[in-house]
Order: structure tokens, then sequence, then C-alpha cells
């Protein structure tokens, strides 16, 4: 073999090497991916069935449950349009409370609710996951809209 020969043979496998290494790295990387999807989302649908993702709103006011003396805990996530169902076996970080943003990662059940297998909440008062914050923002952009638009009996009228 020439030496001509010999350096298209190297740059050859030395191509095909890092093929497969993209390949594997790309293959790795998309199997651990997780989305985040609002409530308003997962209630469309939109939320793959199968797979892991992000929920992220605000924990609904009165729907914390904790089951037993077990770490089972039930809750509400919502944006303010739309509230889904969540299951969560576990601690619970310390911040998490009603009425304030949180993440869970988990997957969608077949009946709906959300099962948790991490929760993260908000780490001050001033913080709120970005994902959170513009899903809030275009639920209650939303919310104003379609009060302007259907404005209700009770409030049209003259004041006698």
């Amino acid at each position: 073999m020439k030496a001509r020969q010999k350096r298209l043979v190297f740059v050859g496998l030395a191509i095909l090497g890092i093929g497969a290494a993209s390949t594997l790295a790309i293959t790795a990387l998309k199997s651990n991916l997780s989305y985040f999807f609002s409530p308003s989302q997962v209630i469309a649908k939109e939320a793959p069935a199968d797979h892991v993702f992000r929920l992220g709103g605000l924990v609904t006011e009165g729907s914390l449950q904790r089951q037993g003396e077990g770490l089972t805990v039930n809750f509400d996530v919502t944006d303010n349009a739309a509230t889904v169902k969540v299951a969560y076996e576990g601690i619970l970080p310390d911040l998490f409370k009603e009425g304030s943003g949180v993440v869970a990662k988990g997957r969608l059940r077949p009946d709906g609710v959300f099962q948790a297998e991490e929760v993260l909440a908000k780490h001050d008062e001033e913080y709120m996951p970005p994902e959170v914050a513009s899903t809030l923002q275009t639920a209650h952009a939303e919310g104003v809209a379609n009060a302007a638009a259907n404005p209700s009996p009770a409030n049209s009228g003259a004041a006698n």
C-alpha cells in the first residue's frame, strides 16, 4: 500500500469513528431530554403520554393532601387556565407550599394524573422558573382577553 492510500484509509476510519461517536452522543442526549409543559398543554394532550416531561405552574390553594403517615402526597398544579392533578411519593422540598411555584418531573398516567418522580420548589420569594413565569403570563393574558370578549351580565348595565 502506498503512503497516499494509507492516508486515505486513515482519514476514512477517522471520519467513520467521529460519525459513530456523534451518533452515540446524540442518542444518549435524546433519551435524557425532558421537555417543559404547562397544565393547559397537558390538558390539550400536547404532552407525550409515554415520555418523562416537566410540569410547571402554581400549587393550587387547598389542594395539598397527604395520605396517612406515608410519604404519598397529592396536589394540583395550575397555570390559572387549567389544572392537573399530581401524585408524588417522597419528601417534598422545604419551600414547597400552596400558592407557590413548582416544577415536577415525571410521567402522565393513563388516568390523567401526573406521577411525579421529582418535585422542585422556588428557592425564594422573587424567583420563579422562566418557563412557569411565561406560562402564567400567557394564561393570565388569555383570561383577560376572554373576560373582555365575554363580559358577564352582572357587570354590564348602568348602575341605578
